[in-house]
Parts: C-alpha cells; structure tokens; sequence
C-alpha cells in the first residue's frame, strides 16, 4: 500500500456519517454516559474503567522498521521493530472496523504549547470517553487555529478491535504501532486511554530532537520573577508535590520541550494518579476532579457516585485527566523562558544519597542517563527488600532515540544557560528502609526552595566521597547533621558497605550506554571500587 491509499483510506473514514467532529465537552459526556461508556461521578466527572489493561501494554508496542526512521531508531527491549506489512494488513482491518461502529468521535488540536514547534494531532476514536481524554490531555484549537488545522499526526484508537497473534504479526490481541513515514498511530485491543498520551510523548521525543529541541519527562513551574524551574523524577519521588508551590506557577505537571526560545508544556492537562488521594494532601489535583474530567478505573459508590480514592481494588493505578486551565495558579499559554535550576528527584531506600547535592555538568548528564530511584519492600510481589531501580532520562519507555542523544541536549543546555542542578533525595536518611526515617517533607521543600533561589549557588560545600557529590555544610531551616548521610547514620561501616554496593549498582545499569564519553562515565559518576 503507498502514500496515498493511506491518505485516501483515512478521508474516506473521517468522511463516514457516523463521524463527530470537535464535540464540546457537553456534548462527549452526554454521549459517554448514554452510550453506557462510563457514569457521572458527584462532581460531574466522567468515570470509566478499562477493563483487562489498566495501564501501558510496553510488550505490545511496536515502531514499523521504515526507510525514514530505521537507522535512528534505538531498537531493542524499548523500541521493537515490525514489518510495514504487518502494520497495513493491521491498519486496512482497524478502518474496516471502525466503518462499521454506529459512531466515531474526532478530536483535532495540538502537541506543544509554543506555536514554532507544535504538532497539529487528531485522535480517531471508537469511545466518546476516549475522545473526551483527548480533548483535556491535548492543546485545544482556538476556532481560528481548527479552521486551518491539517494533522500531521493521527491516532486510530479501536479498543474493541482485538488482533489475531497467530494472523496478524503480534505478541497478543494488543497492540500499540506507530509509523513515522505514514504518521499513524494505531492503537487496538485495549481500553487504557493513557496509550494516547504516551504515544504523541513518545512521537515528539522523535522529532523535537532534530529541531534541536530537547523533549523531556519532567514538571516544571516558574517564579515571579520569570525563574524556571525543572523536576525530574519517577513515580514516588514527589514529583507532583514539590512542583506545586503557591509562590510559584505550573507550567506543566508532565511532558515539556525545551527549544531556543524556553521551555513550553507539550500537554494542554494533567493525567494525576488518584490512589489515596485527597485535598489535604493534593488540593489542586483534588479540586480539579470536576465536570469534564475523566476518572480512570476508581471505584464510584453505585448511589451517592462518590468516588473512593482509597479503593484500589480495580488497580493502583486510578487516574484523572483534566484541562491545565482547572488549576488556579497556572501560566497560560504554557510556555516560559529558559531554566535556571534543575531539580533531579530520588527516593533512594538505602539512605546513601545526600538530601540535597549539587551536580556539576558531568553528573547531571550522569544522573540524567541513570534515572534512578529505588522501589520498596511490598511495593510489588517478590520485592522483600529495597531495590534499585533505572528509568533512563526518567521516561526510558519513551525514547525512539539512543539515550546519549537527549543527555548530550540537556548538558549543551546546561553550559549554555548556566543552569544549576541538584540531586535531591527525598526517600531515606540515617539508615536504609527499615532502619532509618523518611526525610521529613517540610526539610525536603526548604532545600528546593533554597536551590530554587538561588541560595545554593555559591555555598560551601563537602565532597562526598563515594559519587563524588558536592553536599551542603548548611542550608538555613535544615538540621545540619542530616545533609552529610554519613553523619547522619549510626553505623558507619554500614553505611560505607550500603553505598558502595549502590555505587555498584549505578556503574552495572550504565553499562547499557556503550560507548559514553569518559567526561560522563568517570567525572560523572560514582568512583570504581
């Protein structure tokens, strides 16, 4: 099949009578609910469950090995490859398909909010409630803009299209394909909304790179003065917490790109995990659980409709998406000026790293590479102890592209905007889990607030002897005897055998990377033993 019977095929479904073009959010959530697709919470939210997957399906993602790509592409465990033929007889059935479902809902709008670089995106789908996660996850058009809209990209979403493995080329009935030379999307077999975030992440993380902008899995917010500011960090970490603070505006809680002109939010809302979720703890989120927002998979009393945080009987991983636009202390559009303070986030359950460390270059293109943070005992079945655990550039599922190139980005960036960049842990001090505590949350926001001031930029510091991590003598509202983990342990040889069998760790996961340049492989990282 060429170009055009592509092209052709998707005008003949988009011209179908059972297409809905830019429904209001009214209008998706009339549909969702009369079609039995999902039930209005209290709040007047949309809540609906996905049934068999209810999260990523990374086994059943694949990239079509094609001219444009195949030697760009970093193949592996990540990034599978299948054939161009497998991806059309796939596609030719989907658009059969969705031809005959009595109703499809077309979303059309953008990824990035800064206009010079922004991809023009449309979403296909068979759900109004899938539609309707797409119309509060993605940058919506002004009219003016959906006049002249023309997609670059399109995701063909058909939940209820399942694939035949032993016919049809795949691992199972699942399957999440992406064509770079075709600029499709096809997604079937699963009902999990948040594959559609993901793959449009996982398509700018392919091309921003050769507009020499460098996408990044992050959140970020911005001071009044115009200082900008970066959280890395995984699931865990605190992420979400520290990047909301009232003296400072969100710019984007997840997905940014960092261009000539500064940082732009990809997103145009929010997808917050909900488990134990409440307002004391996360007010914004909380509160933006309203109507027109989607509920992922959270248990919903059958009478009052009052959703029960707490319950993860579905899954852990419940979900709400909605518009940025309902959180309050936002920037609007979403774009600010470069970045002056990175902040790398870790909940390490050994108690080894400082909790807070200033990285030079060198390291933060490490750290950056390492993506680690560690999971905890009971977390999930078999983990009996705390383990070590890496995410490269934090968003390792994302990348079409070999690591080294977004690392190489960001410390171009680094040297070019002078940024500083800290290592913060936010997980165990004066012993591993089990045996130490939890840094304490209100010593964790003073020390970023300081970084993010400006107060660490010039301060006296202690090298740490096993990464080579410069420490704070003092920082004013924190207890001195924590900042040095060392002192901060009882047990001193206990703590010197901990972080060195981490400082293993680090230096077995980066094997990965090949052949990296000794500037980040031996200046940035942990001392061989």
């Amino acid at each position: 099949m060429n170009p055009v019977n592509f092209a052709n095929n998707l005008k003949d479904l988009l011209n179908g009578q059972n297409v809905h073009v830019q429904l209001s959010v009214p209008q998706l959530v009339e549909a969702a609910t009369s079609r039995g697709e999902a039930v209005l919470t209290r709040e007047g939210a949309v809540k609906a469950e996905t049934g068999k997957y209810t999260g990523r399906s990374p086994k059943d993602k694949y990239i079509v090995e094609e001219d444009i790509s195949k030697d760009k592409i970093d193949w592996g465990a990540v990034n599978r490859p299948i054939s161009s033929d497998v991806f059309e007889n796939l596609y030719n059935k989907v658009i059969e398909h969705l031809k005959q479902q009595d109703a499809l809902y077309v979303f059309k709008g953008f990824a990035g909010a800064d206009p010079e670089s922004r991809l023009a995106i449309q979403t296909i789908n068979e759900y109004a409630w899938h539609n309707l996660f797409a119309h509060q996850l993605f940058i919506r058009p002004t009219a003016e803009e959906l006049a002249a809209h023309e997609a670059e990209f399109t995701v063909v979403y058909a939940p209820t299209f399942q694939a035949d493995p032993a016919v049809d080329g795949t691992d199972s009935e699942t399957f999440i394909i992406v064509s770079m030379e075709k600029k499709i999307i096809l997604i079937g077999g699963t009902e999990y909304a948040g594959e559609m975030k993901k793959s449009i992440f996982s398509i700018m993380n392919h091309i921003l790179p050769e507009k020499g902008i460098l996408p990044m899995h992050c959140s970020a917010n911005v001071g009044h003065e115009g200082d900008v500011a970066l959280f890395f960090g995984l699931s865990g970490t605190g992420k979400t917490t520290l990047s909301a603070d009232e003296d400072r505006k969100l710019i984007g809680d997840d997905e940014h790109g960092w261009s000539d002109n500064g940082v732009f939010n990809i997103e145009g809302g929010c997808y917050a995990k909900t488990i134990n979720l409440t307002r004391e703890h996360e007010p914004q989120i909380y509160d933006a659980i309203r109507f027109g927002a989607v509920l992922e998979n959270v248990v919903v009393d059958d009478d009052t409709r009052i959703p029960d945080y707490h319950d993860g009987s579905l899954t852990e991983n419940t979900r709400a998406a909605y518009p940025i636009q309902a959180i309050d202390n936002i920037v609007d559009p979403s774009v600010a000026g470069h970045p002056k303070t990175i902040v790398f986030l870790t909940a390490d359950a050994f108690g080894v790293l400082p909790p807070i460390s200033k990285l030079t270059k060198e390291q933060a293109m490490y750290h950056f590479l390492s993506g680690y943070t560690s999971k905890l005992a009971g977390t999930e079945r078999g983990v009996t102890s705390p383990e070590a655990t890496f995410s490269t550039c934090f968003g390792s599922p994302f990348l079409p592209l070999h690591a080294t190139v977004y690392a190489e980005m960001l410390g171009q960036k680094i040297d070019e905007h002078g940024v500083d960049v800290f290592l913060v842990n936010t997980g165990w001090t004066g012993g591993e889990y089990g045996v130490g505590s939890r840094m304490k949350l209100s010593y964790t926001r003073t020390m970023v607030r300081a970084a993010i001031k400006g107060e660490l930029h010039d301060i006296e510091t202690d090298k740490e002897e096993i990464f080579g991590l410069q420490i704070p003598k003092q920082i004013t509202g924190v207890p001195s005897e924590i900042l040095n983990p060392r002192n901060a342990w009882a047990d001193k040889e206990a703590y010197d055998k901990k972080a060195k069998e981490l400082s293993q760790e680090f230096q077995e996961n980066f094997k990965k990377f090949g052949t990296v340049s000794a500037d980040i492989s031996v200046q940035g990282g942990p001392a061989k033993i």
